[in-house]
């Protein structure tokens, strides 16, 4: 008898049919706790995810607004559901941000929203809720260019020379350059901006000063007259030359010889739009040139491209017009013109241009404006170089142009 059940527990032993259900059954709880514990990692990563959203646009929204920054920053985190001082939820708004690149930028704003997420079956390894975090930044206030450099790979694009003293009075200089350096400041020259904005990189920053810092790696500024392109007249209504050297009148039209105003002489420019085809504008030392809702417009006559010559101590007081295809724009640069082409605008204090100056392609030296009797400046060209004084600012509301760079603000954290 002892012999036979010793005979059936070996072959128990033995039998492995039904073992792997067994095995299943023993392990079945991992396998579920595992699966659960996915599910639950799953959604503590989309809640981050959620939450970096609603911090994102919060922190855009209230550097853009600029003012009661904590109840801009808690309307949108609540639009995605996060409330501040709700289900937990803490939203933390500062500026300057409180650690990071920008900790010293005053146009920075920081959007910090935090929600701990209570265990499920993580409970199994560990204790206590699990915070989940999102933290953004934004700069604001970045749309008050008055100086954009466009040359992508220029270096450097933008320069200071000399002992020229850069004035933008609570402005910005922007450069497009990824050239290393991109802008440089040499000499005793100086730079005073409320911000300089730069692709590439900076030498001489120590003689910059500005409110709101000096930024590098930024992305580039869009051109803001891209999309303004004046009907090039395909006549000349003057083939002559004017050689003025009195006091002369001009009317708005095509001229396809060169205007020349010499020193003592005084050229007054009626509104209108005046191209320049294929001829030169030469404003001597000493000689006036005025006009008001005027636009001056350099383009070509074959193969020979117009450009500008306005000597030091030149008087100018040029005003863009206010409506119409070159509103707000004062000098226009046909975008066809070979890149390089020059212009040398350096009257001094005596030269005041209200609107922009718009040269795409252009290589132009600047020396100019006095920043109080005219308010509303903006220099654009393909390179830039300040060889003098200038003072600029934009206060340009009233004169119908474009801002340079987006009033919007950008994410930079």
């Amino acid at each position: 008898m002892m012999t036979a059940w010793r005979a059936r527990l070996r072959g128990f032993a033995r039998d492995e049919s039904g073992s792997y259900a067994i095995l299943v059954a023993l392990l079945m709880p991992v396998l579920v706790g595992a699966a659960g514990l996915g599910t639950e990692v799953a959604w503590w990563f989309y809640k981050h995810k959620n939450m970096m959203s609603a911090a994102d646009s919060a922190a855009v929204s209230a550097a853009t607004a600029g003012t009661n920054l904590l109840t801009e920053a808690n309307a949108i985190t609540a639009f995605y559901g996060y409330s501040n001082g709700v289900d937990n939820v803490t939203v933390a708004v500062n500026q300057p941000p409180s650690t990071g690149s920008f900790a010293t930028g005053s146009q920075a704003v920081e959007v910090i929203i935090t929600q701990p997420q209570p265990r499920l079956l993580s409970a199994l390894f560990g204790s206590g809720a699990v915070p989940v975090t999102a933290r953004a930044v934004a700069l604001g206030n970045i749309g008050t260019g008055c100086v954009l450099a466009l040359d992508p790979t220029a270096s450097p694009a933008a320069s200071v020379k000399g002992s020229a003293q850069l004035n933008l009075i609570n402005c910005n200089l922007y450069d497009n350059s990824s050239g290393g350096p991109a802008l440089t400041v040499t000499g005793s020259a100086t730079i005073n901006a409320r911000m300089v904005a730069v692709v590439g990189g900076v030498t001489g920053s120590s003689s910059i000063t500005t409110t709101a810092g000096i930024r590098t790696g930024v992305r580039p500024t869009p051109d803001p007259y891209a999309n303004v392109t004046p009907t090039m007249p395909g006549y000349c209504d003057h083939s002559n030359k004017f050689n003025v050297k009195g006091s002369t009148t001009l009317s708005p039209g095509s001229y396809c010889n060169d205007i020349s105003v010499n020193a003592g002489a005084t050229l007054t420019l009626d509104p209108g739009i005046y191209y320049l085809k294929g001829s030169n504008l030469s404003v001597a030392g000493n000689a006036t040139i005025t006009g008001t809702g005027v636009t001056i417009v350099f383009t070509n006559s074959g193969s020979s491209w117009s450009s500008a010559n306005i000597g030091s101590n030149a008087n100018v007081s040029l005003t863009a017009p206010t409506s119409g295809v070159t509103a707000g724009i004062a000098l226009y640069g046909d975008r066809n013109m070979p890149v390089g082409t020059t212009f040398n605008l350096t009257g001094g204090g005596t030269q005041n241009l209200a609107g922009a100056v718009y040269l795409p392609k252009a290589d132009l030296s600047f020396s100019g404006g006095n920043g109080t009797s005219t308010t509303c400046t903006q220099i654009i060209a393909d390179t830039i170089t300040f060889t003098g004084n200038s003072n600029v600012q934009v206060n340009c509301a009233a004169m119908g142009g474009s801002a340079i760079g987006s009033a919007t603000a950008q994410l930079v954290e």
